[in-house]
């Protein structure tokens, strides 16, 4: 098969090298950014912001809108999370945030009033449904106010739920609020995985959310699962990738727990001795890959799996897929606008993170200004190797041509330096290169992260702020 018709063969195939991955599993990004958030600086500040708004009006403002709100509220605590969250039971404090909420939407709104239509929305947390069904209400309300949102048939409205905090009511009044996809954190069926990690959910009370889901015409369910959890094993993982197979959804997400206590608290609440140890976690993921496949499920990349008919695996066949700070997207052409505490939005060559406290977005929005606290402006080298990570992350080919096209450089001399380090992981059978393609073999596209690190100038070199610990799961 030649380059050019590996590029452009649907990815349905992953191959599974147990001692490769051993050997070359390191820590690094999972480029939901390139440059990684870990390099945003302080140094960004709102009238950056303003300016890649401004700069993206005078190109025509042509582009689609991605929104993503951030709603951090949790009931309870689940002790292998490591997401930016407040545990409480105060529902007042939920009143206080959507107040600044709404004042930071309409900040937003007002900057892109005239190219403001909303393709895609997404609501994560934290746990988006925290807030009632009069509240959510409300907040979409809002929304509208300021937004133009696509037709249900063409919009990617999503939200990702607790199936302990929805009764199959609620889930009807998403759907009739107008939300399409939904997301349910699983984890695990385990009994004794699940309150190792203090997350007792019922099967059945997962099943009754997927059931009313479908009742209600939810265009996509997707299932969040995770291995590596204390006392899992490969026959524990075994029987729920069963149960999960026979619920059907029609995307299922596999993440590797990261176990880092010393960064996030709740996890010094797990007891290490719990833990599978290395060998038992790739058997695992074994298991998950090779289950999956037989199931019909197509792997898209990092984790993620898809039925062939869904939107993901089309796009990726038809290499429109796209990757941001939610995973992957089939809308690579929008401008990614977020709001709420720690939300990254992504407009023009920019990254900007609001703050991260409750207290510090409160401070800013009382001052009148965006929450921005750090971001990030692209220079044309990181666009190119922006280009190059989201083709290899999404379709596990790059067109060289095209990019010498695109770009002003000779892909050989410009990367002179990678394209050495590539031909270690050519000599492994990670990926096959000549003077038109770069494409990521079957063996590869589980260590695809590893081909990327390659084109990352910044990996391994030190950060504005010596002092910020950096936060990379392994590789596998």
């Amino acid at each position: 098969m030649t380059m050019a018709a590996a590029a452009n063969t649907a990815n349905t195939d992953v191959q599974f090298d147990a001692a490769l991955i051993r050997r070359l599993s390191l820590h690094g990004p999972r480029y939901t950014s390139y440059p990684t958030a870990d390099r945003f600086s302080d140094a960004f500040r709102p009238g950056d912001y303003l300016h890649a708004v401004s700069t993206a009006r005078a190109m025509g403002g042509r582009k689609p809108v991605s929104l993503y709100v951030h709603i951090p509220f949790c009931d309870r605590l689940c002790y292998y999370c490591a997401c930016n969250k407040i545990i409480t039971k105060n529902r007042s404090k939920a009143e206080v945030y959507l107040g600044y909420l709404k004042r930071e939407i309409d900040m937003q709104g007002r900057l892109f009033d005239g190219m403001n239509m909303v393709e895609q929305l997404h609501f994560g947390g934290g746990t988006p449904t925290y807030l009632d069904h009069a509240q959510m209400d409300d907040l979409l309300a809002h929304l509208r106010k300021w937004f133009r949102f696509a037709d249900d048939a063409a919009g990617e409205y999503s939200i990702e739920i607790d199936p302990r905090t929805v009764t199959p009511e609620r889930v009807h009044a998403l759907r009739a609020q107008g939300f399409n996809r939904l997301s349910l954190g699983v984890q695990d069926f385990d009994p004794d995985v699940q309150k190792a990690v203090n997350r007792v959910q019922p099967e059945a009370q997962t099943l009754a959310v997927m059931q009313a889901a479908r009742d209600a015409g939810f265009r996509s369910v997707s299932i969040d699962l995770i291995y590596g959890l204390p006392k899992q094993n490969p026959a524990t993982m075994a029987q729920t990738l069963a149960r999960v197979v026979a619920a059907d959804p029609d995307r299922i997400s596999i993440y590797n727990y990261a176990h880092m206590p010393a960064l996030f608290k709740a996890q010094r609440r797990i007891a290490e001795a719990d833990l599978p140890d290395a060998e038992t976690r790739l058997d695992m993921l074994s298991l998950c890959i090779r289950t999956l496949a037989a199931a019909g499920y197509v792997y898209i990349g990092m984790d993620h799996f898809a039925k062939p008919g869904d939107e993901l695996s089309v796009a990726q066949r038809q290499g429109r897929l796209h990757r941001n700070f939610q995973g992957y997207s089939t809308h690579a052409d929008a401008e990614m606008v977020s709001v709420g505490v720690s939300a990254i939005s992504a407009v023009g060559a920019t990254y900007s993170q609001n703050e991260k406290t409750l207290e510090a977005y409160y401070e800013r929005i009382e001052q009148g200004e965006l929450p921005i606290a750090r971001g990030s402006k692209l220079d044309v080298d990181d666009l190119l190797r922006r280009i190059i990570i989201q083709q290899l992350m999404c379709n596990f080919a790059l067109s060289i041509r095209s990019l010498e096209l695109a770009y002003p450089i000779s892909f050989g001399a410009y990367f002179a330096n990678e394209l050495k380090k590539l031909q270690a992981l050519q000599a492994d059978g990670l990926l096959s290169i000549d003077d038109e393609w770069l494409a990521v073999t079957p063996k590869g596209r589980l260590l695809i992260r590893n081909i990327c690190m390659v084109f990352d100038r910044y990996i391994g070199r030190p950060r504005e702020d010596a002092a910020q610990r950096v936060r990379f799961s392994r590789t596998i």
